[in-house]
């Protein structure tokens, strides 16, 4: 089976998901900038959600994670959660 590990930044609207996307390609480090900025709990872990497998994450999450671009900032990816930023760390 597939396995993946990956962080995120969740935030509760696109354009702000937009700006943290942008200030991470122009050089700012994604575990301080989840550190700073998610709502979510793994963001004290610098967004870190450690290893998982294709079933065990929302949908819209779950496609990103299986089929994205390994080491690439994903998103915004809407969820019933709100935006989220993605970088898929690795895939098996």
């Amino acid at each position: 089976m597939a396995q993946a590990t990956a962080r995120h930044i969740l935030v509760d609207s696109e354009a702000k998901c937009e700006e943290l996307k942008k200030a991470i390609e122009g050089g700012q480090d994604f575990a301080e900038v989840a550190k700073q900025h998610s709502s979510c709990p793994s963001g004290r872990n610098g967004g870190d959600l450690g290893s998982f497998g294709p079933g065990q994450m929302v949908p819209e999450f779950d496609k990103a994670v299986f089929t994205g671009e390994v080491n690439t900032v994903l998103g915004p990816i809407q969820t019933q959660f709100g935006y989220h930023l993605l970088e898929v760390t690795s895939r098996s």
